[in-house]
């Protein structure tokens, strides 16, 4: 569970839920391979959580040019949504 930072400073930065997922997992990866770090320090000693810290703090954004980023949000949000309807649908089948 995400404890910091904080969900809404987050999504404050970001369109949706779906994008910080991807955003959060690209930087972690670039943090993984050596990449520059952008904050002096860190509370997480984990990479995930340190690319939350970034993205809070404002310093690692989704570059507006790019589509990429947009169409994997979409597609995370479609897997999730059919996921979702996959389990009301399991539920039905119970009663």
């Amino acid at each position: 569970m995400i404890v910091y930072p904080s969900i809404d400073k987050l999504l404050a930065n970001v369109p949706s839920r779906y994008s910080l997922a991807v955003l959060a997992s690209k930087r972690a990866h670039q943090l993984e391979a050596g990449s520059l770090r952008m904050l002096a320090e860190y509370q997480s000693p984990r990479t995930v959580g340190q690319a939350l810290e970034e993205i809070a703090a404002g310093d690692v954004v989704i570059d507006p040019d790019s589509k990429l980023l947009e169409r994997d949000a979409e597609r995370l949000e479609h897997q999730q949504e059919l996921r979702d309807d996959a389990n009301d649908d399991a539920g039905h089948d119970e009663h």
